[in-house]
């Protein structure tokens, strides 16, 4: 079955075509970085008028590069949600006006799922069931993934997502936009034990049981760092900023890392994945794979550009939403809070 996807949640405009659940003929993407680099993070209303002018070239693109017509897609799938609604709203309206025209069905997909389905994407892919970590700008969260369509998560932040905390970091530093891979650079240059940042592991878990205890924090963190660089402002010295970036970044990936090897342990489970944004980040990557080799855990990660957001996640969850009997009608709206988290 060939199937459209597209992918609006926030400030990439993507499109994807896919041969069955497997094969990506297409996947594109279309940046906003520069349009909202000037103002140090994400306009909403700016980013709803970039997807409505990049939309269409963008599904062209998607469609040439895969060498098939609109008249050769037999599935559309879009991002319902979660994300801006302003931007939701124009790829998911655009995809249901095209499935009506075209006459075929159209399905709504969770953002999250996307990203809980990347690995299967990879060309080593993960058996089911596996243990999954989504950390990105607005997620950070455990999820148990049963099979293609039951997902249930089993942790998640209680303020901060680790994507928003980078973000806010580099803006502190003046690192500019987007924050993530400037902190991520900066840190590489830095000593990852000049500074003792705290590392939140809410050990009373949720309801004082230990074994629900997979949940993150990281406004703590945060405050820790701004208080760290304001010392040094007050009085006038130089701020030391990749050991600051270095150190931010390690109290970061320990906590993800450790709540994520808990996680699946008490899943009893062999595998983990991978997702979302904050899944390229360098560090990250090492430290889940030495703890994972370590410790008997197989990990999967997909590709840096099927962790962003991107249309091809999108399609092969909106393709096993299909073969389950879930479409949308016309009249469905987008929501900007998923029911998965």
């Amino acid at each position: 079955m060939l199937t459209l996807a597209i992918e609006s949640s926030c400030d990439d405009t993507a499109a994807a075509v896919l041969s069955g659940p497997d094969r990506i003929l297409s996947n594109v993407i279309s940046s906003q970085f520069a349009v909202h680099a000037p103002f140090g993070g994400i306009v909403p209303e700016l980013a709803s008028r970039c997807h409505i002018q990049a939309i269409w070239p963008v599904v062209n693109q998607a469609l040439a590069e895969a060498e098939v017509s609109l008249l050769d897609i037999e599935l559309i799938a879009a991002t319902q949600g979660p994300g801006l609604v302003g931007s939701l709203l124009v790829g998911f309206t655009f995809a249901k006006a095209l499935a009506m025209v075209l006459d075929i069905p159209c399905v709504g997909v969770d953002h999250m799922a996307g990203h809980l389905l990347s690995p299967l994407l990879a060309g080593r892919r993960p058996a089911f069931p596996y243990t999954a970590l989504v950390v990105s700008g607005g997620n950070t969260s455990l999820f148990t993934v049963s099979n293609e369509t039951t997902l249930t998560r089993i942790g998640r932040t209680r303020d901060d997502a680790a994507g928003e905390a980078f973000d806010k970091t580099a803006k502190l530093l003046d690192l500019g936009y987007p924050g993530g891979p400037a902190v991520s650079h900066a840190a590489g240059q830095g000593d990852p034990t000049a500074f003792s940042f705290p590392r939140a592991w809410l050990d009373k878990g949720n309801s004082g049981n230990e074994k629900t205890n997979l949940d993150f924090s990281f406004s703590g963190l945060k405050t820790s760092v701004v208080n760290t660089v304001n010392q040094f402002r007050q009085k006038d010295q130089p701020v030391p900023v990749a050991d600051i970036c270095a150190s931010f970044e390690a109290a970061v990936v320990e906590v993800l890392v450790k709540k994520t090897i808990r996680a699946a342990r008490q899943n009893s489970h062999t595998r983990i994945a991978l997702g979302g944004g904050v899944a390229s980040n360098r560090r990250l990557r090492e430290e889940l794979s030495r703890h994972c080799r370590e410790q008997g855990f197989d990990l999967f990660v997909p590709d840096p550009i099927l962790c962003t957001d991107n249309a091809a996640m999108i399609g092969l969850a909106g393709l096993h939403q299909y073969a389950a009997g879930k479409t949308v009608q016309p009249d469905a709206d987008a929501y900007s809070r998923s029911p998965l988290y």
